[in-house]
């Protein structure tokens, strides 16, 4: 017996967006989509922990490895976009920084590790199984190309996943999103040896864009995550790092 639109909670949002992009050639093309070979599976941390070194950048010609430190950063991020509100999975980021040779301050970027976090409603935005092969969807973030952690300017890119979406589907995939990060209070010292220092960060005033590159989905996709929201948006974290020396690091 044929299913209907009104069974399938989700599929008219799927089958109209296709129909109006690209006609039955394209409902031929998602419709492999369905097989088990693309389904959708639930996210799996690809985080490293905060006492891992192995991303440390390597130093600017010239600097001095015992006052050079490589720091090992891990956040729990709180993000609402649009009409999107999750807590996302752990992200790690790894950079160094010291002073230059000429007496100013210098940064390395390292690396960024993240997993995906499903976001509730799935694509449709009502998806009672939100993990399902075809509703399912996931945010991840990935590093933007800047960083400045002295003054707490970061760009991220919020890669959108489901087995109907390109990998190329992204929220700031042309420019990043660009955060003003403000500290919440004061750092706390948890350990002095080895050093763990937590601390609070947030930014309530980034634009958040429209997602891009998502294909024939990308104008019912945007208006269901409310993109782009030039206002509303917030970024939020606990956070702790610790870091080494670099004349202290293994194998250095």
């Amino acid at each position: 017996m044929p299913i209907s639109t009104t069974d399938r909670p989700g599929l008219s949002f799927v089958h109209r967006a296709a129909v109006t992009a690209a006609g039955a050639a394209a409902l031929a093309g998602l419709a492999a989509a369905y097989a088990p070979g693309t389904a959708y599976s639930e996210p799996t941390s690809t985080t490293r922990s905060t006492t891992d070194f192995s991303n440390c950048p390597p130093l600017p010609a010239g600097a001095d490895p015992t006052r050079w430190r490589c720091e090992v950063h891990s956040a729990v991020p709180a993000l609402a976009v649009g009409k999107v509100s999750v807590t996302l999975a752990p992200i790690t980021m790894t950079h160094a920084e010291g002073p230059l040779p000429d007496g100013t301050k210098g940064q390395v970027w390292g690396a960024m590790h993240s997993a995906p976090t499903s976001i509730p409603g799935g694509l449709p935005g009502t998806a009672a199984d939100e993990h399902s092969r075809l509703l399912g969807l996931a945010i991840q973030p990935e590093y933007g190309g800047r960083s400045d952690f002295y003054t707490g300017q970061l760009s991220l890119r919020f890669r959108l996943l489901n087995p109907l979406l390109p990998h190329s589907c992204t929220i700031g995939a042309n420019e990043p999103v660009d955060f003003q990060l403000k500290r919440s209070g004061p750092s706390e010292w948890l350990s002095q040896n080895p050093p763990l220092i937590k601390f609070s960060a947030y930014d309530d005033t980034f634009t958040a864009p429209a997602a891009e590159h998502c294909g024939p989905l990308a104008g019912p996709l945007n208006r269901r995550l409310g993109l782009p929201a030039a206002s509303g948006n917030l970024i939020s974290y606990d956070a702790t790092y610790t870091f080494k020396t670099y004349d202290r690091l293994p194998g250095r």
